[in-house]
């Protein structure tokens, strides 16, 4: 398999993997109604990120394997994988490489005090040696499974402190075709705001180490504009986008595309903005429940509850918001949510 990251044009956007949040409901919905055809060798796709341990052993396998689940509208796709077991990671990543995935990323950034106590995340910025380990276990792994996908790596800038100089250049020495670096550190966590100046050192740190690697930024973008602003004024070849996505099933269209912009779109005419475009966002949500319920909710893969956060996201920002937010809250299943969503349509 040729390595997709060569052919996507820049700046391209990825959407960052969020653990409850990136999962094949959400990704489903999002590309259909961004994936368009317009952008599709634009858009960058991650699931949720996965346990290496839990997929090396068979059973912790058929409990993960939803995770890994995905629909070919959503390519190309990055399975993202986290774990401080060499032998682990490279038996999860020819797993991972044998269901055809576009490419594997190694999470080295997540800040979670659970997956931080496992030597995981980003506590493998203080390993560099092991982190080193854990990238060359990947290519074992998809090299034995007879794939030849690429690897790419996710890290922050630092653990406690900023320690780029000390940290980045070891990542680089191995063989990866992307770095995406989240702009704070993992103490920091979502804390403070995220220093995009420090793109400027790691992309001399790229250009130094001679090698072709892409480099993804991360951290407060908005929209897709703001996505672009930062892509052009850091000199990043992509740019990755977590909690700007919520809510918005057209986030990766071109503003003047988003039916909630009024501007053209290849969504059916009715959706032209305003009202009309919050009828389609109610639908579309209805849609996303209805999807969650069938692939993860009825197989018990994960709590209906789950689908919550997601209320939130979409039911903000019009006449009767809160109401139907507080209403929402309270539904247990797919068909209680169209019932009170169409409700509501059907009194504006």
């Amino acid at each position: 398999m040729s390595n997709f990251w060569d052919k996507l044009e820049k700046p391209f956007f990825c959407l960052a993997p969020m653990s409850d949040v990136t999962d094949i409901a959400f990704r489903s919905i999002l590309a259909k109604y961004s994936k368009n055809r317009e952008n599709k060798n634009k858009v960058v796709f991650w699931t949720e990120f996965v346990a290496a341990d839990g997929l090396a052993d068979k059973l912790g396998r058929k409990k993960l394997s939803h995770i890994l689940e995905y629909k070919e509208s959503e390519r190309p796709i990055v399975a993202q994988v986290f774990g401080a077991n060499p032998k682990n990671m490279e038996i999860a990543c020819r797993y991972i490489a044998s269901l055809d995935f576009d490419g594997i990323d190694i999470n080295m950034g997540c800040p979670d005090k659970s997956v931080v106590a496992q030597g995981a995340g980003s506590a493998l910025i203080k390993t560099p040696d092991l982190a080193r380990k854990i990238i060359q276990s990947a290519h074992e792994g998809i090299k034995s499974a007879g794939k030849n996908i690429p690897v790419s790596v996710k890290t922050r800038i630092g653990f406690n402190k900023e320690e780029i100089d000390n940290w980045i250049p070891e990542i680089l020495k191995e063989d990866i075709s992307a770095l995406t670096i989240h702009l704070r550190t993992k103490k920091e966590m979502s804390a403070v705001p995220a220093n995009w100046e420090h793109i400027k050192k790691i992309k001399k740190l790229i250009e130094k180490s001679g090698k072709k690697i892409l480099l993804i930024g991360n951290g407060d973008v908005v929209d897709l504009e703001d996505a672009k602003e930062k892509a052009e004024k850091y000199g990043c070849d992509g740019i990755m986008i977590g909690r700007g996505v919520f809510g918005n099933p057209w986030f990766f269209k071109t503003p003047s595309s988003s039916p909630l912009s009024g501007g053209e779109s290849e969504i059916p005419p009715l959706t032209r903005g305003g009202q009309e475009g919050l009828k389609e966002k109610l639908k579309i949500l209805i849609e996303h429940v209805q999807i969650f319920e069938e692939k993860l909710a009825k197989p018990k893969h994960k709590s209906f509850d789950v689908m919550k956060k997601h209320f939130k996201a979409y039911v903000n920002g019009f006449d009767g918001a809160k109401e139907l937010r507080i209403k929402l809250m309270e539904t247990k299943n797919s068909k209680q949510v169209e019932k009170i969503i169409n409700d509501f349509l059907n009194k504006i």
